[in-house]
Order: structure tokens, then sequence, then C-alpha cells
């Protein structure tokens, strides 16, 4: 049985979230566009190469990802997967729990989905 695309999105949503815990960032990168928009809930923004230098320096360090994956809604090549996350996470050498809401779009690109966009809201 073939899988939808619904159901790839949700699964490749998952496959980035443990590939930015396990801190495997050629598999994240192997997921993100190169025009990845990667928008924290403090209104940081990253683009796909200054997020994983951020990574790789240790600036971010993710101890925790719990990601629950609502909603994925697929029109034509593109993917909206809204989800809500918890995050134990050192950023700047400040340890951090969060709570957010997340907003993913992923876009089909050469056959291959890839996320173009992360939006963290923090929960009130």
């Amino acid at each position: 049985m073939a899988v939808s695309d619904e159901q790839a999105v949700r699964e490749l949503e998952g496959r980035r979230f443990r590939a930015i815990m396990e801190g495997d960032l050629a598999a994240f990168r192997n997921l993100a566009h190169p025009d990845l928009t990667y928008t924290h809930s403090s209104g940081a923004l990253d683009t796909l190469e200054s997020f994983l230098e951020k990574c790789e320096s240790a600036y971010f360090v993710y101890h925790r990802i719990d990601h629950v994956t609502g909603s994925a809604t697929v029109v034509g090549d593109t993917a909206v997967v809204v989800g809500d996350m918890r995050v134990d996470m050192t950023a700047g050498g400040t340890r951090r729990e969060l709570s957010n809401r997340s907003l993913g779009v992923w876009v089909r690109m050469e056959g291959k989905w890839r996320i173009l966009a992360h939006q963290a809201t923090a929960k009130r």
C-alpha cells in the first residue's frame, strides 16, 4: 500500500525533530530546503546555515524534544503541519524549558519533501 502525502509529511516531521535532538545535522540538512526560514519562539530568525552553525557550535543544545503533530494538510506540492512541542534546551548558555505551538511548511522539490519554514510560538 502506498504511503499518502500526509503520512509521508507526518513521518518526515518526526524525523526532523529526531535529527535535531540527536545532533544529526546531516540528516536535518537532507530534510531541509536550502532557503529554510527557522523562526524561534523568541522571535529570532535563522536560515538553514545559521541554524546549523548554532547547533554545531553548541549555542543550541537540545536535551529533549517532545513533538506531537496535530494536523497535516497537503495542497498540491505544499504541506502545512501544526503541532505542539515541549523542548528542554540550552540556548546561548541558558537552560530553557519551552512549551510551543509549531508550524512547519513543507514543499515537494524534485519529488522529495523538504522543510521550507518552521515557526514556533510560545503557548501562554
